[in-house]
């Protein structure tokens, strides 16, 4: 039950955090890690900026992940869809992780 609240109080922070002050830096909520590979991903992109997106873009491809189709009636992402992007990008970024581990390419083997 307390693992429940404290994803649940991580949740609601989020969602509201970034409708309060969506300018913030998504790095007030999320790793170096966890943004790039969001990133990434969604702009299907090995280049990350040099600087994070705002707390309110990363919480919109976030949800994206989750299902959130983000057309102009749609209003803001709801806890649920916010729910199943954090689950999902809890695998990219450790994709991610692993993947930039190695020093250079040189490092990967190669078949041939």
């Amino acid at each position: 039950m307390a693992t429940f609240c404290v994803v649940a109080w991580r949740l609601l922070w989020l969602t509201y955090q970034s409708r309060q002050t969506p300018d913030a830096s998504c790095e007030v909520a999320f790793q170096t890690h966890e943004w790039q590979a969001l990133y990434a991903f969604t702009h299907q992109t090995n280049e990350v900026p040099p600087t994070p997106p705002s707390l309110h873009e990363a919480t919109l491809l976030v949800a994206k992940l989750g299902g959130f189709l983000a057309r102009a009636s749609d209003g803001e992402p709801g806890v649920k869809t916010i729910w199943r992007g954090l689950r999902r990008l809890d695998d990219l970024a450790s994709m991610w992780l692993l993947l930039h581990s190695f020093a250079s390419p040189s490092t990967f083997m190669s078949y041939g």
